[in-house]
């Protein structure tokens, strides 16, 4: 008789156990010769070594399944630890996933320019998605950097933000100067929030692998077997986009999105992604989506805000001459 430990590291082990230890009562079920505690993240198991062996190899798959799915059932569990079918096939349903976030949510392209934004990525080190709001190019964005992360392409992932005031004054925000930034990089939290388990995530952004800050923090920097995205691009200067790109390292891809008809900067004329658009567009290895309100993917009244807004800037330029 042997007694081993086995720790849940990057899962909460209430997903693992189960409600009232539901799917920790399988591996006992299938393992009863094996005495089973689990406290807390730790496993304790007592036990034959052969028989302890073969838990331990269940348990790995278990985790293998639900580090590749964010999610884990009990009828999952039991197919595992029962040696029973656990592929899931690709149908052409979801034939074009690019990962499965928390709870197992399928995260894949939902419009064409999502979808060109993803085909064009394979061949493109540098990719630029400029469109309205809600289109879903920054979440896109994300879902290719955490699926590459996931893969071992990058080592890395890197998301940053322009802390530019849209109508309000950072300087009264309460806090330190972190405090104060954060609010701008929210939006960055809530998409990966929606792909990496918590636990899992905190542990990658304490250790850097996953890092967010502001645009000013990128100058000096080399960014290399990474996914860099820079969201909010509209509201970077020439000399900052310029700044930002100029820090791609090797094996590093690079994201760049931004919505041109929301530029915060006193001088619209001095944005730094209508510039980098129109100087860039025929460089090798370089693509650029314009994405529209058909891609528009939050409520159904955005896609009809955003045509209200583009139909009274086009009279306003019209009334203008």
């Amino acid at each position: 008789m042997i007694e081993k430990s086995i720790y849940l590291e990057e899962i909460d082990p209430l997903n693992f156990y189960g409600v009232n230890d539901s799917k920790l009562n399988i591996l006992k079920k299938h393992f009863p010769k094996i005495k089973i505690i689990g406290r807390g993240n730790e496993i304790k198991i007592i036990g034959e070594e052969n028989e302890i062996n073969r838990l331990e190899e269940k348990i790995r798959q278990l985790l293998v399944h639900y580090n590749n799915y964010n999610t884990i059932s009990e009828n999952d569990t039991e197919k595992i630890v029962s040696d029973m079918e656990t592929d899931f096939p690709v149908t052409s349903e979801n034939g074009n996933v690019l990962l499965y976030g928390n709870h197992g949510k399928t995260i894949k392209a939902r419009s064409y320019n999502q979808q060109l934004l993803v085909d064009l990525y394979t061949h493109n080190d540098l990719l630029f998605a400029i469109g309205p709001a809600g289109s879903g190019k920054t979440y896109t964005a994300i879902a290719l950097a955490v699926r590459a992360l996931k893969n071992k392409e990058v080592k890395k992932i890197v998301l940053s933000r322009p802390a530019v005031e849209a109508g309000e004054r950072l300087g009264f925000l309460p806090g330190d100067m972190k405090d104060k930034l954060d609010p701008y990089l929210q939006p960055l939290y809530d998409a990966l929030a929606d792909m990496i388990p918590p636990k899992k995530l905190e542990g990658l952004i304490e250790e850097r692998i996953i890092e967010i800050a502001p645009l000013a923090y990128m100058r000096g920097r080399t960014l290399e077997n990474a996914f860099a995205i820079l969201d909010e691009a509209q509201n970077t200067t020439i000399n900052q986009l310029k700044m930002f790109l100029t820090r791609m390292g090797k094996f590093s891809k690079f994201v760049v999105t931004g919505d041109l008809t929301q530029i915060d900067l006193p001088d619209k004329k001095n944005s730094g992604l209508i510039h980098a658009a129109k100087i860039l567009k025929d460089i090798a290895d370089i693509a650029i989506i314009y994405f529209d309100g058909q891609d528009i993917i939050r409520h159904k009244l955005v896609r009809n805000i955003v045509a209200a807004y583009e139909k009274e800037n086009q009279k306003t330029v019209s009334d203008n001459f």
